[in-house]
């Protein structure tokens, strides 16, 4: 279950994440349960983050990316390249207030 997002809210997303560096790295075992729990804390933490896919081909990296985001109810922001930028709401305590449009 990830975050539906409207596009003024990926829109003001993006501009907070662009000097973000990525804090998540996928191996080439591809998506595993300790990535899954260590993406969990990272999302509780910062709620917004970037995550790097070095996958080969397209179609395995945005495999990746829908399969992170499907286990760990982020919502997918941003994909260049290798990087991702994903954001979901803290649980404990928001850092993030997103525009109501």
């Amino acid at each position: 279950m990830s975050t539906a997002l409207t596009n003024a809210q990926k829109r003001y997303l993006r501009g907070l994440a662009h000097d973000l560096k990525p804090v998540i790295l996928l191996g080439a075992k591809g998506v595993t349960p300790a990535l899954i729990a260590e993406l969990d804390l990272a999302l509780e933490q910062h709620e917004l983050i970037k995550a790097k896919v070095p996958a080969e081909d397209r179609e395995t990296r945005d495999a990746w990316i829908a399969d992170i985001c499907e286990q760990s109810g982020a919502a997918l922001v941003n994909r260049i390249g290798h990087t991702a930028v994903l954001y979901r709401r803290s649980k404990n305590k928001p850092l993030v207030i997103l525009p109501k449009a």
